[in-house]
């Protein structure tokens, strides 16, 4: 018998990644194609709560996870945010959303996790408790993470996010259409983030200027979309693409990926999310969609998720 049934979706970062770790805007919005689900059943009588990665094929009781479990800690920062001691409750965690991809898997489970725990006892949590909450669990993930995942996760639209401030949602003045092309390569957010770290602190005069770069390109990029001119963004992301290369996280098959995108028919292609794997976007229309995808598959990508934003 159910409980309740917490879901979350995946997102992707229009423009800005990186650089929002130093201050700077970033635009993204969710995925809903893919998504986190977590499911509450009653467990058995005195024996805790437990957690079950069903994609994973692993099993913890919560009084026995390490400190540092994901899935444990968010389950201990929600009880704690409920003010509920543990129940004897099984949890049933499973994801659609890649992993280490670029499309937020681990605030997505973080939230859906949250919010299966609140349901369970009449609750509903508003955005900002379910982005804070997992905002913690991005801690162990990223290191340093922006907090641009779980906000837009949390709150299910368009974000132009900027760190320690309010989240904006962004007006969206004309659909459009993206291609999320998974590079089959898994890379964690938090080794990217740690090298350009590094060579930011070894070259900040070069390195502020590209995140200049940037937050140019999405100011930019946030005007076009809200005034309806969606195929200006295009350039845009070419833009953010070849200064996210300068920083060091692109790679050889990201690369291929975009440049195949573009040559059929993409009208811009840029990596997403932490880089150096994980996934790539392009921009395509209606007429090129179909095109453009069977060249992202052609050029290895391992799937391809067609969305729509603003629609």
């Amino acid at each position: 018998m159910e409980l309740s049934v917490g879901r979350a979706v995946g997102k992707v970062i229009l423009c800005g990644e990186h650089a929002v770790v130093y201050g700077r805007p970033a635009l993204a919005v969710p995925v809903t194609q893919v998504r986190a689900e977590a499911v509450v059943e009653p467990g058995e009588p005195g024996a805790g709560l437990v957690l079950c990665a069903a994609d994973l094929g692993e099993e913890v009781r919560l009084s026995a996870a390490e400190s540092e479990h994901p899935l444990a800690v968010a389950t201990r920062l929600a009880l704690a945010h409920l003010g509920m001691a543990e129940p004897d409750w099984r949890v049933t965690i499973r994801s659609t959303i890649p992993v280490a991809s670029g499309l937020g898997s681990g605030a997505a489970v973080s939230a859906a996790l949250v919010r299966s725990l609140a349901s369970a006892v009449g609750r509903t949590l508003p955005p900002e408790d379910v982005s804070a909450l997992a905002y913690e669990v991005e801690k162990l993930h990223h290191g340093t993470p922006s907090g641009i995942d779980n906000t837009v996760i949390a709150y299910e639209q368009p974000v132009y996010f900027v760190r320690d401030r309010p989240p904006e949602p962004f007006a969206i003045g004309s659909p459009f259409r993206l291609a999320i092309a998974d590079s089959g390569i898994r890379s964690p957010t938090r080794v990217a983030v740690g090298d350009v770290r590094r060579a930011w602190e070894q070259a900040p005069a070069r390195y502020e200027g590209l995140f200049d770069q940037m937050a140019a390109a999405v100011e930019a990029a946030r005007i076009v979309i809200a005034e309806g001119r969606p195929a200006e963004l295009g350039p845009l992301l070419d833009a953010n693409h070849l200064l996210l290369q300068e920083i060091g996280v692109s790679c050889e098959r990201l690369d291929a990926l975009a440049a195949a995108a573009r040559a059929a028919g993409a009208l811009g292609a840029k990596l997403s999310g932490g880089g150096r794997g994980g996934n790539l976007i392009a921009l395509v229309e209606d007429d090129t969609a179909e095109a453009v995808s069977v060249a992202l598959r052609a050029a290895g990508a391992h799937r391809v998720i067609l969305t729509s934003v603003g629609r």
